[in-house]
């Protein structure tokens, strides 16, 4: 517990100092949003390239990562559907307590990963991310065009968000990097470190300035069951899928972290466009931060 302790305190301390600045706008309201974009589209990939491709993993790992991650989504999908049936929510409320309860922040992810289980931990993470977010965007999507009434997606539009995801492609390049064994030559290497060691700290403080606090006023029985759902099932429902199919290691605790990291902030833009109940949506995504800094410690520290 004390391991876990000193690797999350960090985390989320970098998190609630980048709340901290937003609320005293400093450096300004414009840096954020920003800074934001700058390391999801120019940290993050040379980030995963050089985690990955420096990396020496087992070509097993992946089926393992895509078996479980895929029964992850899949299984949380029909919890969340029995949900539904009983509670009958209108579809807007539905949509924000499915991306609360099946999405995950990367930047936490990430992050917690490489602090908890070191650079091996970080890259089967990454391997982890490649596989979840293509499913998770086609999950969502599907979702938003059943409940809310969008219409029937556009596949060509889903197709292209996915293969041009930066996640996606630094995580997919770096795997291929790595599986082909080409090595990095110490110039490229000296440059791609850097920019690997910036990308985690600024995207953490990203997160926490982008926490909409006045969201979590509206906290109600969607908020309390996505959040139930998300920080204390979801971590149990991986360890039960992990076991069932013999995965153990250090691949259970990327599986585990995985299930019990908070929502991701990028629900709430998708929640905004497609006709999802985006204040609901600003209140998990807040409340789910905040709460994960006392609940994960706990689900990891019981789940090994």
């Amino acid at each position: 517990m004390d391991v876990l302790i000193q690797a999350l305190v960090p985390v989320f301390g970098l998190i609630l100092l980048g709340q901290f600045l937003r609320r005293i706008q400093f450096p300004g309201d414009g840096f954020w949003p920003m800074a934001e974009r700058f390391t999801y589209y120019v940290l993050f990939p040379p980030m995963l390239l050089y985690k990955l491709g420096s990396a020496h993993i087992p070509a097993s790992a992946y089926g393992d990562v895509a078996l479980v991650v895929v029964g992850m989504g899949l299984s949380m999908t029909l919890i969340l559907a029995v949900i539904q049936w009983f509670t009958r929510w209108p579809g807007p409320v539905f949509s924000s307590v499915y991306q609360g309860a099946i999405r995950f922040n990367t930047f936490v992810g990430l992050a917690s990963a490489g602090l908890l289980m070191g650079d091996d931990g970080l890259s089967l993470f990454a391997v982890a991310v490649a596989i979840n977010v293509p499913m998770l965007n086609l999950l969502c999507i599907l979702m938003f065009s059943v409940v809310v009434g969008q219409g029937r997606p556009k596949l060509a539009s889903v197709f292209r968000t996915i293969v041009t995801n930066p996640l996606i492609i630094g995580s997919v390049s770096g795997a291929l990097w790595g599986y082909l064994g080409i090595g990095f030559h110490p110039v490229f290497a000296r440059f791609l470190e850097p920019l690997s060691s910036m990308g985690l700290p600024l995207g953490l403080l990203t997160v926490g300035a982008g926490l909409q606090l006045k969201g979590m006023r509206s906290a109600s029985m969607p908020f309390l069951v996505s959040t139930a759902l998300k920080l204390v099932a979801f971590p149990f429902i991986a360890a039960g899928l992990a076991w069932l199919v013999g995965v153990e290691g250090l691949l259970l605790q990327v599986v585990v972290l995985l299930a019990a990291l908070p929502t991701a902030s990028s629900a709430y833009i998708l929640a905004r466009q497609l006709g999802g109940d985006a204040t609901l949506m600003a209140g998990i995504i807040s409340g789910q931060t905040l709460l994960a800094i006392f609940i994960m410690p706990l689900t990891l520290g019981l789940l090994g």
